[in-house]
């Protein structure tokens, strides 16, 4: 008997599953603290349960990438936050198929998510050349200067994303700290965030610079304290009401913070986070004299 037909049936893949890491300095560490936590209705996928060091590890890689971020020109910021709608729509199946995944939604709404989350890229992909002119300014002055106020970014921003939508809120945030040439340090959604920590993917194999963008995932009870508190960030954008506590901790260094309340249906509307005003706080205008002959 030939011994080849008796092992004719191909055998069964493996079941390949995602690991979930996180994103820092633009690579893809593991907790230091060794945690994992299990979203709801997300059964046998661990995420990773970021810790105070992950956190201080995260600004660290922020303050080296602001460097290189906040010195490039404005044009060629938003050429990088285009190409970041380019790789958004190539991976749109993908992302789609992690909001269902960890959102319960139906598979055409989370299509219109990343859609949204793609437009909105594109959107903020025109605006860091053009924030001198929107924000700066040719002041009028008694004397023989021209004076100049221009656009700084103000350093490393922490952004606590909202719960939902996980990917639209989590670039809502985001994004106008990047127009600003800001670095960011996020905390994706606690219970959903699947396609906050894909989106390292993305930043990963686009021309994002290491550091600019830094993705952990965790408890916020337990990790937005350690953001208000840390004295190398420099500013927090935080979605929802404002909160007394993380004033009075952010307080202790002087930091900048902005609550952003909005409802769910804000949220959910791309349209509707296209704001401007999460910009202007976190820039800062420096302004030049020049003296000119009469």
């Amino acid at each position: 008997m030939n011994g080849a037909g008796m092992n004719d049936a191909t055998p069964p893949r493996p079941d390949v599953r995602k690991t979930y890491k996180l994103y820092v300095g633009g690579k893809f560490p593991r907790t230091e603290s060794g945690r994992s936590y299990e979203p709801a209705g997300c059964a046998g996928v661990q995420v990773c349960r970021g810790s105070r060091k992950d956190l201080r590890d995260a600004v660290v890689a922020a303050r080296k990438g602001l460097e290189d971020w906040s010195g490039r020109t404005g044009y060629n910021r938003g050429q990088i936050l285009y190409r970041l709608a380019e790789m958004l729509e190539t991976r749109k199946d993908a992302l789609a198929a992690e909001i269902v995944a960890a959102s319960r939604i139906g598979d055409e709404a989370a299509v219109r998510e990343v859609e949204a989350s793609v437009d909105l890229c594109c959107w903020w992909a025109g605006v860091p050349d053009k924030l001198n002119a929107l924000l700066g300014s040719q002041n009028d002055v008694n004397g023989p200067f021209f004076v100049f106020s221009t656009v700084e970014p103000t350093g490393v921003i922490g952004v606590i994303a909202p719960e939902s939508p996980s990917l639209l809120g989590l670039l809502a945030l985001v994004l106008p700290l990047l127009a600003g040439g800001n670095a960011v340090v996020a905390l994706v959604s606690e219970g959903r965030p699947l396609a906050g920590l894909a989106f390292g993917e993305v930043c990963a194999s686009s021309d994002v610079p290491a550091g600019a963008v830094n993705l952990l995932s965790g408890l916020r009870s337990e990790l937005s304290p350690q953001f208000a508190s840390h004295r190398d960030v420099d500013g927090l954008l935080i979605a929802g009401a404002p909160d007394a506590a993380i004033g009075q901790a952010a307080a202790d260094s002087v930091k900048r913070v902005r609550f952003a309340p909005l409802s769910q249906a804000d949220w959910s509307d791309g349209a509707r986070v296209r704001r401007l005003d999460w910009v202007e706080p976190f820039v800062e205008c420096k302004t030049l004299w020049h003296p000119v002959a009469w």
